[in-house]
């Protein structure tokens, strides 16, 4: 029996929403079973509270744009929350040995951009496979954390730092207020700009963009350097919402922005990874993880549902993508 072109359509944009549509049941099951979980103040909290996964969900939304949406063979990179981490280790640790703000964030930015540009490298030049690549150096990036800072919490109480998270501008928190900007920054960047408009075409068709000469393997590899970078700036706000460094934080972070990512497409009209929608996915993210924690759900429940939807949300959009 012949296959119908416009019900097999239909049935595809219906599986791209199905992600979106098992989330919004969760936070009603949620809204229902916490009394106080839609008040105003439980919104700002859930906003503050997925700054960091928004920073690392816009790195991995500009190298999924540059390398295309397969999971495996794709624009991926799961390094970003232990550069995140390292930013935050090496910030908590110089300033606690008396040097200037300043000159941590410098250290630490160039340790950022060395572990993009070690991506790059390995994945452009000698070939690996992005997911496997960004996974060991996942592995990598925290063990030199750890190293750093011997595996131990360390309090940070920098103006600055406390600043993004209990600061206001005009009745705002400082610290929504930087990461807008710096959303706003990486939109300009990635879709106003020749560069961004090159780096769209390479991970949209590969072939079609080496055939009109762009440069894919170098706009891919740049992509992992943006990465690297919104990991940097993720480090502030990890030592923010923490109060310090501590141990084990990367975990959580990388289980959250890959859900929140690949949740994100479901906002999109073609079912593909965008910024937008991958910051929208990391406040639904949030809002979960709050809620469970208003409702007294025991913490490794909390992990094991986010695993599951991670699966969900994953093969959905792979089926979504079958039917495109």
């Amino acid at each position: 029996m012949p296959i119908n072109p416009v019900r097999h359509r239909r049935i595809s944009e219906i599986i791209g929403y199905l992600p979106l549509i098992i989330f919004a049941g969760v936070l009603l099951y949620i809204g229902l079973s916490a009394p106080n979980f839609l008040t105003f103040r439980n919104l700002e909290l859930i906003v503050m509270q997925s700054l960091p996964v928004v920073l690392v969900c816009a790195g991995l939304g500009v190298v999924v744009m540059a390398g295309g949406d397969d999971v495996v063979s794709g624009g991926i990179d799961l390094s970003i929350p232990a550069t995140a981490v390292l930013s935050a280790g090496i910030i908590a640790v110089m300033l606690t040995q008396g040097w200037p703000l300043i000159v941590c964030g410098i250290v630490a930015f160039f340790a950022c951009i060395i572990v993009g540009l070690l991506n790059a490298a390995l994945v452009t030049r000698i070939g690996m496979t992005p997911l496997l690549t960004t996974l060991a150096m996942f592995v990598a990036v925290v063990g030199v954390n750890n190293v750093i800072t011997s595996s131990r919490r360390i309090n940070v109480d920098h103006p600055l730092i406390v600043a993004l998270r209990a600061q206001d501008v005009l009745g705002i928190p400082l610290g929504i207020v930087v990461v807008v900007v710096v959303l706003a920054v990486i939109y300009f960047v990635t879709h106003q700009t020749r560069w961004g408009l090159h780096l769209q075409a390479a991970g949209g068709s590969r072939d079609a963009a080496e055939i009109s000469g762009l440069p894919v393997r170098r706009l891919f590899g740049q992509s992992f350097v943006l990465a690297a970078f919104t990991g940097f700036i993720c480090g502030f706000f990890v030592l923010a919402r923490g109060s310090g460094s501590s141990p084990g934080v990367q975990d959580n972070l990388m289980l959250e922005m890959v859900l929140a990512t690949f949740l994100g497409a479901a906002f999109s009209a073609r079912r593909v990874v965008t910024m937008w929608g991958a910051v929208l996915g990391a406040v639904l993210v949030a809002a979960i993880s709050i809620g469970f924690k208003s409702m007294g759900v025991n913490v490794f429940w909390t992990g094991l549902i986010k695993g599951s939807l991670i699966v969900v949300v994953v093969a959905f959009a792979a089926l979504a993508r079958r039917g495109r």
